[in-house]
């Protein structure tokens, strides 16, 4: 059964949590940072391990050690999100092919059908990345604490704890810690971006030791934020 609770949450004290476990735990820890960034260059997979660290609840932020299990936790956690968004890559796959074999036609006609189909295709898109964005963060904390593939897909049990959290709740939970992180990464990103374009070799080398430094300080941010609203579900 779904339940709709309406408690109020305190987000206030969930953000600023999770700010002071970045801050002790990463930024007053240069060589930790540093080694999360280095994490962040091998194809982020550590990183994904230690996100896994930080979903298990643990306080104040792990150390990185035994890099052999960060690896085989971040593989595993690329993999539950990878067949999450797999039904969504496939889609865009096929709306890529409709769109080009439209073009190719050089139909009229086709064009306009291909156009109308893509759209369809496209609404869906959307429906299915705003149900991934919805399931995805429970299923993920359910993986790290049970190390269970079959429980990142245990809809049932990831609808019942959204259930205990309360879905508006849950939802203004992502939507509000969408904002907080979203909005400065994009400005910051947006102001690195026109530095790059304007000096081409190196604003992109300053693009990509800015967003190194800065990706571990996201991860660790969302991963604690959103594990404290996940054990809100156990207080309700």
């Amino acid at each position: 059964m779904i339940l709709i609770a309406v408690d109020k949450m305190d987000y206030g004290n969930m953000l600023s949590d999770s700010f002071g476990y970045t801050k002790e735990g990463v930024l007053e820890k240069t060589n930790k940072w540093i080694i999360l960034m280095i994490a962040t260059l091998i194809l982020a997979i550590p990183l994904y391990g230690y996100v896994m660290k930080v979903f298990r609840g643990e306080k104040p932020a792990p150390e990185v050690t035994d890099w052999g299990t960060l690896f085989i936790d971040g593989i595993k956690l690329f993999i539950v999100g990878f067949i999450y968004f797999l039904p969504v890559i496939i889609l865009e796959v096929i709306l890529m092919v409709i769109l080009g074999a439209a073009f190719v036609s050089g139909d009229p006609s086709a064009m306009m059908a291909g156009a109308g189909l893509s759209g369809l295709i496209g609404l869906l898109i959307l429906l299915l990345v705003i149900i991934i964005a919805i399931l995805l963060p429970i299923a993920a904390i359910r993986f790290a604490r049970t190390n269970s593939f079959g429980e990142a897909f245990n809809f049932g049990a990831i609808l019942e704890t959204i259930g205990k959290i309360g879905w508006i709740n849950y939802i203004l939970a992502l939507i509000i810690g969408a904002i907080v992180i979203g909005i400065p990464v994009g400005i910051v990103y947006f102001i690195l971006m026109m530095i790059a374009l304007a000096i081409p070799v190196v604003g992109f080398l300053i693009l990509i030791v800015a967003m190194l430094i800065i990706i571990p300080l996201v991860a660790v941010f969302k991963g604690r934020y959103i594990t404290q609203v996940f054990d809100s579900a156990s207080a309700a």
